[in-house]
Parts: C-alpha cells; sequence; structure tokens
C-alpha cells in the first residue's frame, strides 16, 4: 500500500539531513496518514480511506465528503475515492 492520501494526493517527500558539519545523507518526510471512515449523506452509507490529518481538517471544514468530493479535482482522488465521486454524481443527477 502506497504511502498517499487518498482524497488529497498528498505523499512521501525527500530531502537532505543535514549535520553541523554540513554532512548530507538523504531522508524521507511521510505524511500522517490515518484510517478514517467517513459517512456520505448523499449515498447513506459510510466509506473507509486512508488519509492525511490536513485531509481529515479539510473534509470537516468542507462540510463533509460529499462536499469535499464535490469541489475535489480528479487527478488528486485514488481510484477508490473518484468511483465514490461518481456515485455522488449519479445519485444527485436524477433529484435534479
Amino acid at each position: 500500500m502506497s504511502r498517499r492520501c487518498e482524497l488529497t494526493g498528498k505523499g512521501v517527500q525527500t530531502g537532505n539531513n543535514v549535520s553541523h558539519a554540513n554532512n548530507r545523507t538523504r531522508r524521507r518526510w511521510l505524511p500522517n496518514l490515518n484510517q478514517v471512515t467517513l459517512h456520505s449523506d448523499a449515498l447513506g452509507r459510510s466509506f473507509r480511506f486512508r488519509i492525511s490529518s490536513h485531509a481529515l481538517r479539510s473534509v470537516d471544514h468542507r462540510g463533509g465528503l460529499d462536499a469535499f468530493l464535490k469541489k475535489a479535482r480528479d487527478e488528486e482522488l485514488s481510484p477508490r475515492a473518484l468511483k465514490v465521486k461518481r456515485d455522488l454524481e449519479k445519485a444527485a443527477a436524477p433529484a435534479s
């Protein structure tokens, strides 16, 4: 399983540890990923995602999973999240 947020696409970053003597060694910064269950009001069911803590705050800020996915770009979403977004769009189409 890759270390990538399923909603924002945030992944591993790389760089250098720099010592006092200015020696450089490669290192990795891992995203703070959490396994969370988010509820979709429009679909009436819950989904499990592995997302970063920053993405979880963004979901809360935008008003829930449905609102977040509505505004999210398709390139950032994982295939599972993209399927949920398409299901939301299908559910909203007959209601309109």
